[in-house]
């Protein structure tokens, strides 16, 4: 065929063999392939499919056609349909969009498609052969044309006049392609660049930062399980533990090579995608096994517990743990996505639902308390719940109902009380107080058979102790101390001084008798001429009182103190000061005088005035020795007199307020004799001591002191035998303490005049008949000789005391502790141990073994005589173990025995050997003692066990070596570490842990150690100790970088302390004790003023009344924080009848005088 077929015909008329060398030059011209009948066929099929047409659209009858055009219309009818069908569901999906061109497999560009009729005219294409005369109408397959030879054609009638208008293609039509780099191979980079010409705008790189491990992301990872790995031989070779053993592999397992992975590195999906395959079926289906890939196992496993729990309390409905443990189980349900939770999605969006979760929690509560009406458990977990939902008043009507039901169960009274005390909203002193009556009134006549439909449980009596005490320090902490102090004087008249004829009437039939003499206006209990109910009753029979000796005007001494000392100070701090002045003094109620009979009008404060109706529905009877032994000891502590009783672990906390937990109390320079008189962080009566400015009272006022002598002088003779020597105990205890504290203030003028007192008490309590012999008096006797200065007279004390002991010394619990403390006294007087062999303490400690009578010192003592003590002490501390391992816990003179005798021995061990024989000792002791010993204090236990005080000795004894002598502190912190694990509420244990790691750099290990603690404890102490050991460092780094050196100090400074004593504040007071302790909230609200933000300190302060509306020292701080809240603070003090003894009215008068 001819390039330009319309002049084939006037070349071909010339003469071929003429024109043949022109031909040749010619041959690109002409197309070889292309027939002329090949070209008339196909027209001719042209005009007979055009005839054809029109009887089909007009329906008529069916014509002869030939098979080839029959298959030609089929199409032509077959097509438009589809075409219509296509074009519609493009339309429906994209409207607005241009319609996309279809690219055949050749390359070749498909015609616009918008007009039907250039469709159907272009429909068909017809291939050179007859027998392919049916062609798709879109599109033609080179594969379908038999008859192609070379190359095949399409032509193309329709223009595109884009191309005549626009110097380019479209940019739709052009393929693309990313260029990876900006420079060509081959290139010189130092010479040679090039400028690429780009028109799109290079979209600037994004910079995604790290998830942390508190975004969704970080979270959904963490809540993934790990994948557990293990080796299959789990055998350890014996051999050398240096050499390590090469894994060899199983050769069926090796991995198979091949072209494409010829080292046989690769694993299967990687060598797969080398040869351009997927992944195969089995290695799917492996992936689908796999537990870790595949969510619907944790679904399984979920269910699966889900199902055990349901069965639990389907078959056992009365299983209390079982439902409570559902209850629990609800928070992992929520924690991953699963079928129960909320879907994987919505966990990305947003966070949990925490409302969900408790809906969930209290239907299953509903319907566990349906099954077991009676479970007190439940009913507490369901208030506890509906906390987050309802009213506080509706709650307050479900605690109600459930005290109705439960009158008997003084646990579930006490959680009533709390929650009566602790919510903000419908607080108030008054109504609180009177729960606390109704509480004691309640259980009064259930313990005495009076209610009969509810019997009294077992141990009824010591919880109406335990909710007597935690009431009398809530009107301490209210400000109401008059109250407290009247309740305590009630109810001491009310057991020890009750008359003979009304013992055997209830305890309400005892109020009434007992109401008469408290308005009579006699003197009650610790005041001057107070004799008692009993007297006063038998006195009122016979006719009534003669009044002999009246008491003297004179000697009354009226404390007028100028309660303002500078005027020109702001008006919130005068009234922080008058305040506390009067807090100080005016603790005791107030009583008009009995011979004059004033008018009420006298008393400037009717406050201080408590009447009967105040106190009688607490008042409560006991009739064991041993608690109102312990209802004394519990009133001489609430007045600061250090005894050995200590408040239930279910009150203790929200009574701590006191910030004295952290020093070392009473204890002076001593290491080794420092005594145990621990504060606990409840603060005294009248003490409400600023947390900036520290504690400031050492000894009550005249009055107050002159009321605790009374009270002793009253209530020794009622007690006999071991209780009255500990009552003498306590009280020459409280003299040496306030000895101690003037000692270590330095107030040489106080501390003389507190001496002769001291000293005066002490001989008076040893002229005693029942005193004469008590050893633990002549002990604190001498020390208290000691602490004066006079060593010599100590001595002579100590040496007289010993005396008394005979051969039977050693055997006496209280002369090993006379020895023990004597021998300590002197030891602290050593400057090192080199002549420790020579000195006093060992003296003393090898006579004591001797079984002899007792010598003062003269001399060195010989190597024969150490070795035979040192063997006796072997026999007797044999002995003791053996006795008291075979006892029971609790026999006192037993573990005395082995206490005193232990501290000996040790002492006599480090005097002699040394340091590492004395802790051989301990260690042997303590491993034999660790299997009896309970381990934490239980609920009630006020009482030290024999482990926990051999290990302040052996923490003592290590101190001090460390002090005179060089020593590593990782023993010290090893002994420390374990005994607090065993006893993590100890605080004289912490305290000498946190003085230890203050000094190290390294704090990384202390920390790790408090969150193991706080994880197993429900104890506040490691809370508070930790938060104190923050403190301390980020003190210490601000000291350091506030030095004008000028150095660099790389280890020391360190960032992010602040944000971890906030977190430790948070963690704790989102705790069950933490949350209503006063003294954490004190501490919380103090670090966040010393950072100077005072909005969030406010909203901490706020918070904290949320808690605990009770204590009146919260808001003084916050009067001393924010000056500018005054008035509203004391409008609030007053809206929760809190006491208020300075109204502002008050103090401008005094100002303006």
């Amino acid at each position: 065929m001819a390039l330009f077929p319309a002049f084939a015909d006037a070349a071909n008329a010339e003469d071929v063999q003429a024109n043949e060398g022109s031909n040749r030059d010619l041959n690109w011209l002409t197309n070889q392939s292309f027939c002329n009948e090949d070209a008339l066929r196909l027209h001719q099929n042209v005009l007979e499919i055009t005839h054809c047409a029109s009887p089909l659209q007009s329906n008529t009858a069916t014509s002869f056609e030939l098979p080839a055009e029959n298959e030609t219309n089929k199409s032509f009818q077959v097509s438009p349909k589809k075409r219509k069908k296509k074009k519609k569901q493009q339309d429906h999906k994209k409207k607005k969009k241009k319609r996309r061109k279809a690219w055949t497999t050749s390359g070749s560009e498909s015609e616009d498609g918008r007009d039907d009729r250039n469709n159907e005219k272009r429909g068909t294409e017809l291939n050179l052969e007859e027998k392919t005369t049916n062609v798709p109408y879109s599109s033609t397959w080179l594969d379908d044309i038999q008859g192609l030879t070379t190359e095949g054609f399409r032509t193309d009638k329709k223009p595109d006049p884009a191309n005549w208008q626009y110097k380019s293609l479209y940019r739709g039509n052009i393929a693309r392609y990313r260029r990876r780099s900006n420079f060509c191979l081959g290139l010189q980079p130092k010479e040679q660049h090039i400028i690429w010409e780009s028109s799109a705008v290079e979209k600037p790189s994004s910079y995604k930062r790290p998830e942390r491990y508190f975004t969704k992301g970080g979270q959904k990872l963490l809540n993934e399980a790990g994948i557990h790995v293990s080796g299959k031989n789990q055998d350890s070779s014996s051999g050398s533990a240096s050499w390590i053993p090469i894994l060899q592999l199983d050769p069926a397992e090796a991995p198979s090579t091949s072209w494409v992975n010829p080292l046989g590195v690769y694993d299967l999906q990687t060598t797969l995608w080398l040869q351009g395959k997927g992944p195969s079926a089995e290695h799917g289906s492996l992936n689908k096994q796999d537990p870790q890939e595949n969510p619907q196992n944790v679904d399984s496993l979920l269910m699966a517990k889900v199902e055990e729990y349901n069965c639990k309390v389907r078959e056992n409905p009365r299983d209390v743990k079982a439902w409570m443990d559902l209850v629990s189980f609800q928070d992992e349900l929520m924690r991953h996505p699963s079928c129960y939770a909320i879907s994987e999605g919505e966990r990305e969006k947003r966070k949990k639902s925490s409302k969900l979760i408790l809906e969930k929690k209290l239907a299953i509560l509903e319907r566990a308390i349906e099954n077991n009406p009676n479970e007190v458990d439940l009913k507490l977990a369901r208030l506890k719940l509906c906390l987050e939902f309802w009213e506080p008043s509706a709650v307050v009507k479900e605690w109600q109902k459930l005290i109705f039901l439960h009158p008997n169960n003084p646990a579930l009274w006490q959680k009533y009380l709390l929650f009566c005390q602790s919510q903000f909203s419908t607080f108030t002193v008054s109504k609180t107080h009177g729960c606390y009556g109704k509480c004691l009134s309640t259980l009064s006549a259930v313990n005495d058979g009076s209610m009969v439909s509810h019997p009294a449980l077992p141990g009824t009596e010591e919880a109406m102790l335990a909710i007597f005490l935690q009431q009398c320090h809530f009107l301490r902490q209210a400000g109401h101390s008059e109250k407290a102090v009247s309740l305590f004087q009630a109810v001491l008249d009310f057991t020890f001084f009750k008359p003979d004829n009304v013992k055997d009437l209830p305890t309400r039939g005892q109020r009434e008798f007992f109401e008469p003499f408290w308005d009579s206006g006699e003197p009650r209990v610790g005041e001057k001429g107070a004799k008692g109910w009993k007297a006063w009753m038998h006195q009122q029979e016979k006719g009534g009182w003669v009044l002999i000796n009246p008491p003297d005007e004179d000697e009354e001494d009226v404390e007028d103190e100028e309660e303002i000392k500078d005027r020109s100070l702001p008006k919130w701090q005068n009234w922080l000061h008058i305040e506390r002045s009067r807090e100080a003094r005016h603790w005791l109620p107030w009583r008009p005088e009995k011979n004059k009979k004033p008018p009420l009008e006298d008393c400037e404060d009717p406050e201080r005035q408590v009447l009967f109706d105040d106190l009688g529905p607490s008042l409560i009877r006991l009739s064991s020795p041993e608690l109102q032994f312990q209802l004394f000891s519990s009133f001489l502590q609430f007045l600061g007199v250090p005894c050995s009783c200590r408040l239930s672990p279910s009150s203790f906390y929200i009574t701590m307020d006191e910030n004295n937990s952290f020093g070392n109390g009473c204890n002076n320079q001593g290491i080794l004799t420092s005594l145990d008189m621990p504060h606990f962080g409840v603060s005294n009566i009248g003490h409400m001591d600023s947390m900036v400015q520290g504690e400031k009272h050492v000894t009550h006022s005249k009055e107050g002191e002159q009321f605790i002598q009374n009270l002793f002088h009253m209530m020794l003779p009622l007690f006999s035998g071991k209780d009255r020597s500990n009552l003498c105990i306590f009280w020459l205890q409280y003299e040496i303490a306030k000895v101690a504290q003037y000692l270590k203030m330095g107030k040489k003028k106080k501390l003389k005049l507190q001496g002769k007192k001291s000293k005066k008490l002490a001989k008076n309590l040893l002229k005693a008949p029942d005193n004469r012999n008590n050893v633990s008096l002549w002990q604190l006797y001498a020390y208290l000789e000691w602490l004066l200065g006079n060593i010599e007279d100590a001595r002579k004390v100590f040496d007289t005391s010993l005396g008394m002991a005979g051969i039977s010394g050693i055997q006496n619990p209280q002369f090993c502790h006379l020895s023990l403390l004597y021998a300590k006294l002197e030891a602290e007087l050593l400057v090192n141990l080199e002549g420790a062999v020579e000195s006093r303490a060992t003296y003393i400690l090898t006579k004591l073994a001797e079984r002899g009578h007792y010598v003062p010192y003269h001399g060195q003592v010989s190597s024969v005589n150490v070795l035979k003590a040192r063997k006796m002490y072997e026999h007797l501390l044999q002995d003791c173990l053996t006795e008291n391992l075979t006892s029971d816990q609790e026999h006192v003179n037993g573990s005395s025995h082995l206490i005193g005798l232990v501290g000996c021995y040790t002492l006599f061990q480090y005097l002699t050997l040394g340091i590492d024989s004395a802790m051989s000792v301990f260690c042997q002791v303590s491993q034999k003692l660790k299997d009896k010993d309970p381990g934490e204090r239980l609920s009630g236990q006020h009482f030290t066990t024999p482990l926990e005080a051999l290990s302040l000795m052996h923490v003592s004894l290590l101190k001090f070596h460390i002090k005179i002598s060089v020593y590593p502190l990782s023993p010290l912190r090893e002994v420390l570490l374990e005994v607090l694990k065993r006893y993590p509420s100890n605080q004289s244990f912490w305290s000498s842990y946190i003085q230890i790691q203050s000094k190290s750099h390294n704090v990384s290990k202390a920390r790790r150690f408090f969150d193991a603690v706080t994880r197993t404890t429900q104890s506040l102490e490691p809370w508070l100790f930790a938060i104190q050991l923050e403190q301390m460092r980020k003190k210490l780094i601000e000291m350091v970088q506030r030095e004008p050196t000028g150095d660099m100090y790389a280890t020391i400074p360190e960032i992010g302390l602040t944000n971890r004593i906030k977190a430790l504040f948070e963690h704790a007071i989102q705790t069950e004790n933490g949350a209503h302790c006063p003294l954490l909230w004190r501490l919380y609200i103090c670090f966040m003023v010393s950072l100077g933000d005072k909005a969030k300190s406010k909203g901490i302060f706020y918070r904290a009344l949320q808690n605990c509306p009770w204590a009146k020292v919260l808001y003084m701080d916050a009067m001393e924080y924010f000056p500018d809240e005054l008035q509203e603070i004391l409008d609030l003090m007053a809206e929760k009848e809190l006491r208020v003894r300075v109204p502002i009215e008050e103090l401008e008068l005094l100002l303006e005088d």
